[in-house]
């Protein structure tokens, strides 16, 4: 769906490329995630995908058209966009800030109208709320929930994503990954997502893409990564506590054995991390939690040791 060859870019007065000859696939319905140091030129290559950034070499292909010579505004309205500023017009309602890309595509004020109903409601904002409302009324989360509206509205292929939750503080932030993923899932969007976060990228990434001084340095499934590092500097990048990481990558209900379930053992939810199974155990000073679903329905146990075992085994 969205295929970086050999692309460099070099900015007039730098003394390296900003971005050194990159070579990047990301299959149709993926999210790639673009993470490195400061400088590494994670934001130019997600940039010089809509060609907001042009490269100086190299060629970009979109669902499986070269589009480095392509008109670049025809171009960018098949490709949502979103930021971490929001970068919503403040004169415009929420509703129509969420038709911008519709109204230029042409689309005629009923379909247009239905569909910014649908999209506000897919991001969970009522549209009898908040459709006639302006920004400023809105909080950081939910201008952030408007722009992801706005960006999908159009029902583009393809979603930039550049570090949209850098902005709104950490609860909020966890749980609009969750909405997101949740959102991506049943689209099947092909996303390219620019973070700066370590534990963001493994948790919404189907890919993550390490970069350094411009180059691709390894790029692979979050358990990928976790397991095997390809050098010194990955391994330090996502960190000491791998195996931790990786915990979060497995739901209680993946890793739920059959058993009693125990009387006095907390429960958890069939979507919770193992990481976060494990921070409730170490915390209540139990063995084992139980795994039961919103109605009360048993799933089974996860124990201290089923957590260790996960930990431990090879990627």
């Amino acid at each position: 769906m969205i295929r970086l060859e050999k692309v460099s870019k070099v900015f007039p007065g730098g003394t390296r490329p900003a971005v050194d000859t990159l070579d990047l696939e990301v299959a149709g319905g993926q999210t790639c995630v673009l993470i490195g140091p400061s400088g590494c030129g994670k934001t130019t290559t997600m940039r010089i995908v809509n060609r907001l950034i042009e490269p100086s070499a190299g060629r970009i292909i979109v669902e499986g058209k070269d589009v480095t010579g392509a008109d670049p505004v025809q171009l960018r309205r098949r490709i949502g966009y979103v930021i971490q500023q929001v970068g919503l017009f403040p004169h415009m309602t929420i509703g129509q800030n969420v038709a911008t890309v519709p109204h230029l595509l042409g689309w005629d004020d009923a379909r247009t109208a239905r569909r910014v109903e649908e999209m506000l409601v897919l991001v969970g904002l009522e549209p009898g709320q908040f459709i006639h409302r302006y920004p400023r009324h809105l909080s950081g989360g939910q201008r952030q929930r408007v722009g992801v509206a706005r960006a999908l509205a159009a029902d583009p292929p393809v979603l930039l994503m550049d570090e949209p939750f850098g902005a709104v503080d950490p609860i909020v932030r966890t749980s609009l990954q969750s909405e997101l993923l949740a959102i991506l899932r049943r689209l099947r969007k092909t996303v390219i997502f620019v973070t700066h976060d370590i534990d963001e990228a493994i948790r919404m990434g189907d890919l993550v893409a390490i970069m350094k001084d411009g180059r691709l340095v390894q790029c692979d499934p979050p358990e990928g990564l976790l397991s095997a590092p390809k050098d010194s500097f990955v391994a330090d990048f996502v960190g000491a506590d791998r195996a931790l990481k990786r915990l979060a990558l497995t739901t209680a209900a993946e890793a739920a054995t059959q058993a009693t379930p125990g009387d006095k053992a907390p429960s958890v939810a069939p979507a919770t991390s193992l990481r976060d199974v494990l921070s409730l155990l170490l915390a209540s000073g139990a063995d084992v939690a139980n795994v039961v679903k919103d109605d009360g329905t048993p799933i089974g146990t996860v124990s201290l040791a089923t957590i260790r075992e996960r930990a431990a085994r090879p990627g």
